[in-house]
């Protein structure tokens, strides 16, 4: 297979499913075989993609140095521009992550989406090519056409199939993270002018020779765009909007692999190519991060919506993830790469578990629920199970990134890691008081006796998940012996420029 663009394949696999069903199927809103046919459409095509993905996981030797399963072609001839691909232990898990979750999204719609079913299925489809591009490209500039192109899909995904407030919500998710984009792009163009080149393995050797003045700026200008993607507080205030008014779907997606975006640029830009930068600004990211796990944390407390407490709590957990990568050693760094898929799964498992009380009952207000333990005892068990997995219970994979990430931490700066270490208690205090308030207590509302338990085809989203969380946290070798070389490499090429690293 080592001849075989696998990396072109998974990354537009899915948009050649899209082109098929914009060209061969019809629109109907009626027609119910129709809409069927596109659905199962887009489900084989993700879930070949996710097949797809698991090869390229075989493919990858995680004890090889670099990155892998490269692509090279020119794209702009003269310019040192070209169509670059490649991956390596820290990118390898996202794609697979994005792969995965891709099905989950389309077989969770089944029913939910009845209204322009082709042009959503599209969309997702779109989503998938665009995220995965973000993960492979190994050019800046093709980085920057996915990193910002991605926002299309998600902007009418909200904006066309969400809630009453949907546009508004649409709107500032867009403009928001496409205002910090704008610095990036001036970033980009500035880093080309100085080396002729947007090639990432040659910038990686060239940009961190910058004056430490240079490094900052431009430091700033990652900062300003992959702060809003994570996103970091203060500019966090989209994202609760976004996911409140977001289809299940959507939220799912947004929470599972849009918010790692902009984590994922900190590991690919801001930390080997501006080394003495990210050491500057340090004190920074661990300031603006444990204000986004306490601060965020108590605002989850006073929630009245059940999306917009888990959209919450997301922001915490990233508080974590970029604590650990700025914490600039080993065990820290790759607890944050494990702790951004943990969060891709068991946040991805709570909205789900949100969208089927949603579906049955058209309202996520949590004073609407109470005492589903009686007419919905699997539906209490599997958000029981998330509920903990969030909070970090041992045996799930929610406790060993954050365990990793607080051991760095601690290693790097103790107080950080003190307050950090509140987030966790506070987790546990917004989660479980959540699972009370819905699970727990006497059906006030009588019509919440007739609410159905979950069927077949919700108990399939959940298993492959609560399968993951399990294994993850019984067995992390399984992700962290992949990112062992990966992460060892970006430290020591950081410390070459930072001695004080070693």
């Amino acid at each position: 297979m080592s001849d075989f663009p696998l990396l072109s394949a998974v990354t537009f696999l899915p948009l050649v499913g899209a082109l098929l069903l914009l060209l061969f199927t019809r629109p109907s809103e009626r027609d119910e075989t129709s809409s069927n046919n596109i659905r199962n459409t887009a489900l084989f095509i993700t879930l070949a993609n996710f097949i797809l993905s698991l090869v390229i996981l075989g493919e990858f030797n995680p004890e090889i140095s670099g990155f892998q399963l490269e692509e090279q072609a020119a794209w702009f001839e003269g310019y040192g521009i070209s169509y670059h691909m490649g991956v390596d232990g820290i990118s390898v898990y996202f794609i697979l992550l994005t792969a995965f979750l891709m099905p989950i999204c389309i077989l969770s719609s089944w029913t939910s989406i009845t209204k322009q079913v082709r042009e959503y299925m599209i969309a997702f489809l779109l989503l998938e090519s665009l995220v995965i591009g973000v993960f492979t490209s190994l050019d800046f500039m093709l980085f920057y056409f996915f990193f910002e192109a991605s926002l299309i899909p998600m902007f009418l995904i909200i904006g066309v199939w969400g809630g009453e407030n949907r546009v508004y919500a649409a709107f500032k998710f867009f403009l928001y993270t496409l205002a910090g984009s704008v610095l990036l792009l001036i970033a980009l163009l500035y880093i080309y002018t100085q080396t002729g080149t947007t090639d990432i393995p040659v910038l990686m050797a060239k940009v961190p020779e910058m004056a430490p003045e240079i490094q900052n700026l431009l430091w700033l200008a990652f900062f300003a765009s992959f702060a809003v993607k994570v996103p970091m507080w203060p500019f966090h205030t989209w994202l609760p909007d976004a996911h409140v008014q977001a289809p299940t779907a959507g939220s799912v997606i947004l929470a599972g692999i849009l918010l790692k975006l902009g984590a994922y640029g900190f590991l690919r830009f801001s930390l080997p190519m501006l080394p003495d930068a990210s050491l500057y600004f340090q004190p920074l990211m661990y300031g603006l991060s444990v204000v986004a796990i306490v601060y965020t944390s108590l605002v989850a407390l006073m929630q009245t919506d059940m999306k917009k407490l888990i959209a919450y709590s997301s922001i915490a957990h990233m508080g974590f993830v970029t604590i650990g990568i700025f914490a600039f050693n080993t065990a820290a760094i790759e607890g944050a790469i494990f702790q951004m898929i943990s969060h891709g799964l068991v946040s991805g498992a709570l909205f789900l578990c949100v969208g089927v009380l949603y579906d049955r009952m058209h309202t996520k207000e949590i004073s609407r629920y109470g005492g589903l333990v009686e007419p919905m005892p699997v539906f209490a068990r599997i958000f029981m199970f998330f509920t903990m997995a969030s909070v970090g219970l041992p045996a799930t994979s929610g406790f060993v990134g954050e365990f990793l990430v607080l051991l760095g931490v601690f290693q790097s700066n103790t107080w950080v890691a003190l307050f950090a270490t509140s987030g966790v208690v506070l987790g546990a205090a917004y989660m479980l008081w959540l699972y009370r308030r819905v699970v727990f207590g006497e059906l006030v509302h009588k019509d919440l006796k007739e609410i159905s338990d979950l069927n077949t085809r919700e108990v399939i989203l959940f298993v492959p998940l609560i399968l993951l969380v399990i294994l993850y946290g019984i067995y992390p070798a399984a992700i962290l012996d992949g990112l062992h070389v990966s992460v060892n490499n970006l430290i020591d090429a950081m410390a070459a420029h930072v001695p004080t690293l070693r």
